[in-house]
């Protein structure tokens, strides 16, 4: 199916690749020669695609996978490379952090997308692409995919991947993986809380992805972006103030198109308006 026109406008790098069908928009990670490693045009890409669809209500929800049987298998050693041969000329390690942040920011813009994010992991899923799943809204997996923060093991650390990581799973959690390296599977990864739901083969994950898909549909676009809002919110503001908020909220929902057209939807046992089956 065609992208949306705000998509249409748009160029995008060729270490992604978008397909659309009806209102989920899926975003493959391309670079399967390097099991998607992020470089930093990967990484742009991706920041375009999400301030491109911020206001797209027509897209309710962003698949992100990666192509030939792997999520992602972190930062690119190239650029990596590339880095040092541009921190020695300029005298200065400032490559390096503009290169990190920018990796911090596209986690930032997929973390608070007002779209439903679902990561499908499967293969590789380390450190960048780590970080990538632990701030999806859902995330299934296979469960022979390949989970770990190997950074410390590597001499570096995991500087923008770490806080997104302590929100997943807990702050715990988060110091064993990281200080140890170590790598783990999707039922591992399922009981530490980095995915939702883990499954055996890719017939059942397609399944498994089809099924969490029908029930995004069934839930109202706007209210859908409200909760999440507010889900966020929760984390850094005072809970008075906020729950004052969260009144007001709930009384434009009500009396709003989405939920009276819901309300009557139960009562007449129909799909809402909003439902795209």
């Amino acid at each position: 199916m065609a992208l949306s026109q705000s998509l249409t406008t748009q160029q995008f790098d060729r270490s992604i690749e978008l397909e659309q069908e009806g209102s989920i928009l899926t975003l493959w990670l391309n670079r399967p020669e390097s099991r998607n490693a992020m470089s930093l045009n990967m990484v742009k890409a991706i920041q375009q695609v999400f301030k491109t669809i911020q206001d797209d209500i027509s897209i309710r929800a962003v698949i992100l996978r990666g192509k030939d049987g792997h999520f992602c298998a972190g930062g690119d050693i190239k650029d990596m490379a590339q880095l040092r041969g541009e921190a020695t000329s300029v005298g200065s390690n400032q490559p390096y952090v503009d290169f990190n942040r920018q990796f911090g920011h596209m986690l930032e813009q997929v973390d608070q997308a007002p779209q439903t994010v679902v990561a499908v992991l499967e293969g590789a899923v380390l450190g960048g692409g780590f970080g990538l799943a632990c701030v999806s809204d859902i995330a299934i997996s296979l469960a022979d995919a390949k989970f770990g923060l190997p950074e410390t093991g590597l001499g570096v650390i995991p500087a923008q991947i770490a806080p997104f990581v302590v929100k997943r799973i807990g702050l715990t959690q988060a110091r064993r993986l990281a200080l140890l390296g170590a790598r783990f599977e999707g039922h591992t990864a399922l009981k530490v809380g980095v995915v939702h739901e883990v499954v055996e083969n890719e017939k059942a994950l397609e399944v498994l992805l089809i099924e969490t898909l029908q029930q995004i549909k069934r839930t109202a676009p706007q209210a859908s972006r409200v909760t999440k809002a507010l889900l966020h919110r929760t984390l850094n503001e005072a809970l008075t103030p906020l729950l004052d908020d969260a009144a007001q909220q709930f009384a434009n929902a009500v009396g709003g198109e989405e939920g009276i057209e819901g309300t009557m939807a139960f009562i007449q046992k129909r799909h809402p308006n909003w439902f795209d089956a």
